[in-house]
């Protein structure tokens, strides 16, 4: 049996604070950090009820607590989820853990205590909590910057790359028209290294968060072939774009972009030849390919591909085309939707880059279906073409109606989602819509377009011009008589769209 000196300088060694009481509350045996962490002397607790080490708010309380616990005690382990709290010899308090444990002392029972001070670990943990909300408030405000950047800094260069549209047409000088040309370079520039810093900042941020559905592949296609046909053609490079009848699941507005993202690429990295778009399907993934006979990439170089400004060949600090932005997107976007991404590379022969998606439940969809829109003959060629534009911005719907005039349309103008109702009704002869997506008062450019062709009719095409990428913009996606472009869309680059709408 055990002595009880040694019980003692066992309960003395002990690194917590230990009290023992006996049935009815009464301490009977305090250890030496019981006194050096509530500040009694040795001893003078001996024979005080234990509610003396409680806060006063909680002593009414304890007392039927010791005694349902002396009735059926059981050990109760350290920290069970509680704020407790123990009441220093001078009055203050601080935060503490309880562990009780029965003792049985022939027909007694006491019960021993072991108090432990957690001080420093709510302290941590009170930091932590005020850290992680500066953080969320942090991460508020970068979103709210975002979005407010997203629209509002693209406003300028929008301005900028119609006027300049503007005057390219009607400037007949050959040294204005080359510092047009050159402004229109600068222009592109800016807009390129804009997109993408934001696109980055969205994607660490968290601010873009993946919408994944079904989806074909033939329609994606379909808008990437119109968009880098003529990109590809004005280097003299053949652009195909292989037909798929394939279904994936993911979100398709993000897999675009980076289908977009290494389309250009490859156009901007390919000297002559071709750059290949086609899809490959295994039992249940969908490979996604985009090739091309361009300058290839070392093997030493494949590892840096996706780092930010990184590009193949190009010195630091010296002139280049582009950013190196391009794939470090790619890579982000390719994490961000648990897609697979591979590339193959020979210097001279060109690059393959496969993107690996998984098929969808659907497993194929009828090749042509919702792509190749009909026909329609019913403008009158003889009629200059009536476009309708709401734009809130007055530098931007000005440069965009000044862009028109001088390409010969017909141009009547709307700040508004009520403005542009009441054009339509005066107005019944409009052929085609633009509209900004972030319009005054909350208004969108897809309110707009489903408002208008309540008047005007459902078959009216249009043009939305956002660099947004919520579900509301994504819900016209791949209707045929709307097109969809981001801010900033340089002249050529709307005109085109109007041509090919008119066409349709």
């Amino acid at each position: 049996m055990l002595s009880p000196e040694l019980v003692r300088s066992a309960l003395e060694s002990a690194p917590d604070a230990i009290v023992i009481v006996d049935g009815s509350g009464v301490i009977l045996f305090t250890n030496h950090q019981v006194n050096a962490l509530l500040g009694h002397a040795p001893d003078d607790l001996a024979g005080q009820h234990v509610e003396c080490l409680l806060p006063e708010r909680f002593r009414a309380r304890h007392v039927g607590h010791h005694e349902r616990f002396v009735i059926d005690g059981r050990v109760r382990p350290m920290g069970a989820g509680l704020e407790l709290f123990a009441r220093r010899r001078d009055g203050t308090e601080l935060p503490v853990e309880i562990s009780l444990s029965p003792i049985r002392n022939g027909d007694r029972t006491l019960v021993a205590a072991a108090i432990r001070d957690v001080t420093d670990r709510k302290r941590i943990e009170a930091e932590l909590v005020a850290a992680r909300e500066a953080a969320d408030r942090a991460n508020q405000g970068k979103s709210r910057f975002l979005a407010t950047a997203s629209h509002d800094l693209r406003q300028p260069l929008q301005t900028l790359a119609l006027l300049n549209g503007t005057l390219r047409r009607t400037v007949t000088d050959p040294v204005s028209a080359e510092a047009l040309a050159q402004q229109e370079q600068a222009i592109g520039g800016m807009s390129r290294l804009l997109n993408a810093l934001l696109d980055i900042s969205k994607l660490e941020s968290g601010a873009i968060r993946p919408e994944p559905t079904d989806f074909t592949v033939a329609a994606l296609f379909e808008e990437l072939r119109a968009e880098f046909a003529g990109l590809a053609a004005n280097k003299g490079l053949q652009f195909q774009v292989d037909p798929c009848v394939d279904c994936v699941h993911s979100d398709p507005s993000l897999v675009e972009q980076i289908l977009r993202n290494l389309l250009a690429n490859a156009i901007k990295y390919t000297r002559d030849g071709c750059v290949r778009l086609r899809c490959l399907h295994d039992e249940a993934v969908v490979r996604i390919q985009v090739l091309d006979t361009g300058i290839g990439i070392p093997p030493d170089h494949l590892p840096y591909i996706y780092d930010e400004f990184y590009q193949v060949g190009v010195p630091t600090n010296t002139v280049r085309e582009g950013y190196g932005l391009g794939l470090s997107i790619v890579q982000r976007l390719v994490k961000l939707l648990n897609l697979g991404l591979q590339v193959e590379s020979e210097v001279g022969s060109g690059s393959v880059f496969s993107l690996v998606l998984p098929a969808s439940a659907a497993r194929t969809a009828d090749h042509g279906a919702n792509v190749t829109p009909q026909s329609d003959s019913s403008l009158d060629p003889g009629v200059l073409p009536h476009v309708l534009v709401v734009e809130d911005d007055p530098a931007v719907l000005s440069a965009t109606r000044m862009l028109l005039k001088v390409e010969g349309y017909r141009v009547t103008t709307a700040a508004s989602l009520p403005e542009a109702l009441q054009k339509a009704h005066e107005n019944a002869d409009v052929d085609l819509l633009i509209t900004d997506y972030h319009l005054g008062g909350g208004q969108t450019g897809t309110e707009v377009i489903t408002s208008v062709r309540g008047i005007l009719g459902a078959d009216l095409r249009a043009v939305l011009i956002t660099g947004d990428t919520s579900s509301a913009v994504k819900e016209l996606r791949y209707d045929q008589r709307v097109r969809m472009t981001s801010k900033p869309i340089n002249a050529d680059e709307l005109l085109s769209l109007l041509r090919e709408l008119l066409a349709a």
